[in-house]
């Protein structure tokens, strides 16, 4: 696999997070009950998880470790979403800790902060090192490669039932392009944009009939993570 440069996947961590914070600096108290792409999430939801996972990316950042790399930017997500318990349970803890947060602004203000000080960190970060994070060990590029897509994919969920909501950066859906195809080992068809093919690669929509027809089993390793 190529790599890019670590200060590249830095930039894309950055306009992940800048894409997502815009969106949820337009919406209102009332927006933010909304229903998002997340099944059972409402946007404060999913903006609590998302601030999680800057801090979780946070903290990786700041623990170092020599010990040889046992996933890359792509085979991190083999297996994410297979645990449909420990999905559940995230989903309910989730749920719980965002409940604490009784004003809106409060709670996108935790993600801006969160996913600022993020950022701030992946800039200054030791290029070729390697951080421990989730039970593994990963290249810091990895990493950052990591948290740009999480937080496109994530975007995808936020604006799925906002309407007039701009998309996530278009840097960060060739980031899941490049993640997607690694997995599935092929190129996408070509009248799939970057987005469609975020969206049927993670299981956020339907593969359409004709394309299931066109792969053929190929069509069976879809959503390649979730």
């Amino acid at each position: 696999m190529t790599s890019r440069h670590t200060s590249t996947r830095a930039d894309l961590v950055r306009d992940a997070c800048t894409a997502f914070a815009a969106v949820l600096d337009g919406l209102g108290d009332d927006d933010s009950w909304a229903p998002t792409g997340c099944r059972g999430w409402s946007v404060r939801d999913l903006a609590h998880h998302c601030a999680a996972d800057a801090v979780r990316g946070l903290v990786a950042l700041h623990t170092p470790t020599t010990a040889r790399p046992d996933r890359d930017a792509a085979t991190y997500w083999a297996a994410r979403g297979a645990d449909a318990v420990a999905a559940a349970e995230v989903r309910r803890r989730t749920r719980a800790a965002a409940s604490l947060y009784p004003e809106w602004d409060e709670l996108r203000g935790h993600y801006r902060e969160s996913a600022r000080a993020l950022v701030h960190a992946a800039e200054r970060c030791r290029p070729g090192g390697t951080v421990r994070t989730q039970g593994h060990v990963l290249r810091v590029d990895d990493l950052l490669s990591t948290l740009a897509v999480e937080s496109t994919v994530h975007h995808l969920d936020l604006i799925e039932h906002l309407e007039g909501c701009p998309g996530p950066a278009v840097d960060g859906l060739a980031e899941v392009r490049r993640v997607l195809i690694d997995l599935w080992e092929r190129e996408p068809p070509e009248h799939w944009s970057d987005e469609h093919f975020a969206r049927v690669g993670t299981g956020r929509a339907a593969l359409p009939a004709q394309d299931r027809a066109q792969l053929g089993p190929e069509a069976d390793l879809l959503p390649l993570f979730s």
